[in-house]
């Protein structure tokens, strides 16, 4: 995978995009046993695009923010603020 075939997954718009294009990732399988890296580069395998893919009927567009705080930071700091 290229990177300029990654950035042309990022800048993809969901508003306008064909959904059918799109995977479903409640069809996507990761096999715990395999490695991080193989199980990354499967979970892309099957989803095709990770910043848009389907979750059912709906269409879901990933972005990440260019910080030092991690996904787990993010949700520790959203269920500490729930409580």
């Amino acid at each position: 995978m290229s990177a300029l075939s990654l950035e042309q997954m990022k800048s993809i718009d969901p508003r306008t995009v064909d959904r059918e294009s799109l995977r479903d990732i409640e069809s996507v399988r990761i096999d715990a046993s395999l490695p991080k890296e193989e199980r990354i580069a499967d979970f892309i395998r099957q989803i095709g695009n990770p910043y848009c893919y389907r979750h059912g009927r709906y269409v879901v567009k990933v972005s990440f923010a260019d910080t030092g705080v991690t996904l787990e930071d993010r949700l520790a700091s959203y269920i500490a603020s729930k409580v």
